[in-house]
Order: structure tokens, then sequence, then C-alpha cells
């Protein structure tokens, strides 16, 4: 997977890894509107940025959620099928040569093993969806000035 690019930013070449890209002269020459639409601009791009960024990421764990959505619901159906059946024919079996109510819990007892292996390879794959990391590590680095402060704003 790509990360996407920082845009052009300012008109004088910034680069992202460049630190500040004006001098003090060259920002005494702009107007107040012009560093407005430059700040503006940047802002957009990073956003722009994020936001494909957690899209990407979205995708990415969305289809490893989905596969174990997928065997979740595989091993349930699966489950359900084998302790059916098996259930049907050991209940059957051990009547024969037992009371009915100790084959009933025998057969329950194998139904809980088959549901707790069930269980286990399924959780096994859901730990392998994580979050989205490097959206989050990205969002952290935006400076603290372009966050909302819950207290108000001073002038």
């Amino acid at each position: 997977m790509s990360m996407p690019t920082q845009g052009s930013g300012l008109d004088s070449g910034y680069h992202p890894d460049a630190g500040a890209p004006h001098t003090a002269a060259e920002v005494k020459g702009s107007s107040l509107g012009d560093l407005m639409r430059q700040v503006t601009t940047d802002l957009s791009t990073l956003m722009r940025q994020e936001v494909e960024l957690a899209k990407a990421e979205i995708r990415q764990e969305g289809k490893k959620a989905g596969k174990a959505a997928g065997l979740f619901g595989g091993a349930g159906f699966g489950g359900y099928m084998v302790a059916l059946f098996v259930s049907i024919a050991v209940w059957q079996f051990l009547d024969n040569v037992m009371d009915s109510g100790l084959a009933a819990l025998i057969v329950a007892v194998i139904w809980a093993v088959v549901a707790a292996v069930l269980y286990s390879k399924a959780k096994q794959n859901a730990q392998h969806v994580r979050g989205l990391k490097q959206t989050n590590d990205s969002v952290q680095r935006i400076p603290d000035a372009l966050k909302p402060h819950p207290e108000g704003v001073t002038r």
C-alpha cells in the first residue's frame, strides 16, 4: 500500500520534509490574503490526504474483518451441522446401552467440545484485525493549533 504524497503546497516548492518553506522576508512581503490562501491550501491538502489514508486502511482492514466474519459464520454453521448429526447418532447408539438421559448428557459434552474448538479458531483469526493504526498515528502529528480546544477560544 502506498502512502498519499504531499501536494505542491506553497508556490515556492514546499516539500513536507524540508521544514519551513519560506523565510521571514518572504512572509513579510506577502499579503494576508496570500498567506491565508497558502494555509487554506495546505490544510485542504492535509485533510484530503488523511481521508485517503483512512479509506485505504479501512479497505485493507475490512477485508481481514470480512474474512474473520465469514469464518465465524462458517464455523457456527458447520458446528451446528456436526453437532446435530453426531448428536443424533451418538444419542441413538448410547440409548441402546444406557439410560436415555445419560446418553443425552454425553452428547451435549461432545457438542460443547466441538463448539469450543471452532470458537478458538475464529478468535485466532479475528486477532489479526487491527484498527486504523497509520491514520491514528498521522492524525496525532497534526499540530495542536489545529485541534479544537474545549475551553473555548481566547483572543
